[in-house]
């Protein structure tokens, strides 16, 4: 007996979870099973009203439009708000409809369907709110996997942090970076112009087309791929500021090409500061033939280069000079606090809370053990 009861409640729970992952999906039949629940649901209210009889308060069919509105998208959530409507009226004329707080309920009750469906057509997502909230959570862990960094070869090291504007969930600012033959390493850090959760699906999708692209173009062409990517899209916030970098790990030279980026900062040695570079470029989705002036350079150990995005610097009390000397300086008090180790998070620690996405991306040439010092100097580099 208990074996056979086992195996039903094992049948049952595989049923539930079957059930649960083809609603997850936003599937048709997923959605229409769903409605044919909760009508069944209300049903059963309504029976179980009549066999004690007593009228079932307004208030109960505001718990099933609440559900409805959760999980289901815009069309069941229409078919379940007509039989929720019929149903409340119905069930008040079993008694006096015409007393003042019945009527007043089912008038509050009429506004409320109303106020559900037009929220739910206005659904971007066309996905109901929990399963939209879902989705998104999922594209940001998406993102988040792109955005790492592949082990890089002994004396490099890359760090990387990220703050949304809107708490934990979600961010327009992402990276991507692929490693070839172990010597190349090519990374690029983008700011998708947008606020909110709806910068997310656009972020999502245009990392995609990077992550494709990065390693297999050169930068320059890798930059105008990008920019006509999106100049495809159809939506007119399609814009995005990126800078790429490609270093050779070997010798330490690189290329930095900007499109409309804040500029990256080279950590001197020598000079114990931040240098500002000079590649420049025109933005991402804005005009067809976009120029970039690329700046060359290299990584000597002990060096790194510093990458951003322009919530680092932006805010309303000063323009963006000021907030890259703002920068220079506290980056600086950083390396001398605790040398690079952290120095993203740490950084982005001291700016201002504000309403855009903060990402910063520090890649560090690590100083020479005295075996390898004498090597690069064998070498002449």
């Amino acid at each position: 007996m208990s074996n056979a009861l086992g195996s039903v409640l094992r049948g049952f729970a595989a049923y539930v979870q079957q059930r649960i992952d083809g609603w997850r999906t936003g599937s048709r039949a997923s959605q229409m099973f769903l409605l044919l629940v909760l009508v069944a649901m209300i049903c059963l209210t309504v029976v179980l009203g009549l066999l004690v009889e007593v009228i079932v308060p307004v208030a109960m069919w505001f718990l099933f439009l609440m559900v409805g509105t959760m999980l289901l998208r815009f069309v069941p959530l229409l078919l379940l708000a007509v039989v929720l409507g019929a149903v409340s009226v119905w069930n008040s004329m079993q008694t006096d409809f015409a007393t003042p707080s019945r009527a007043s309920a089912l008038v509050i009750f009429a506004l409320a369907l109303m106020l559900a469906i037009y929220q739910s057509s206005r659904q971007r997502s066309g996905l109901p709110m929990a399963l939209s909230e879902a989705v998104l959570t999922q594209l940001r862990d998406r993102l988040q996997r792109q955005g790492v960094v592949p082990p890089l070869p002994d004396g490099w090291r890359s760090q990387s942090a990220t703050i949304t504007a809107n708490g934990p969930s979600y961010a327009g600012d992402f990276l991507v970076a692929d490693l070839r033959e172990g010597r190349w390493l090519e990374m690029a850090l983008v700011d998708v112009c947008g606020k909110g959760t709806a910068v997310g699906p656009q972020a999502l999708q245009f990392a995609g087309a990077l992550g494709g692209l990065i390693g297999a173009l050169p930068p320059a062409e890798l930059m105008a791929a990008a920019n006509a990517f999106l100049l495809r899209q159809e939506s007119e916030e399609s814009l995005a500021t990126a800078v790429h970098i490609k270093v050779d790990l070997v010798t330490g030279d690189y290329t930095i090409t900007s499109a409309g980026h804040p500029p990256a900062l080279h950590w001197h040695l020598g000079h114990r500061g931040w240098s500002i570079d000079n590649a420049r470029g025109m933005a991402l989705g804005v005009i067809d033939e976009a120029e970039f002036t690329p700046s060359k350079g290299r990584l000597h150990p002990g060096e790194a280069l510093m990458f951003y995005t322009d919530g680092v610097i932006e805010s309303a009390d000063r323009d963006l000079d000021q907030g890259i000397d703002w920068l220079r300086h506290e980056a600086l008090k950083a390396v001398d606090a605790r040398g690079f180790t952290g120095l993203p998070r740490r950084v982005l620690k001291k700016v201002p809370r504000g309403d855009d996405d903060r990402a910063m991306l520090v890649l560090e040439r690590q100083p020479l053990t005295s075996p390898e010092r004498h090597s690069e100097q064998h070498r002449g580099l």
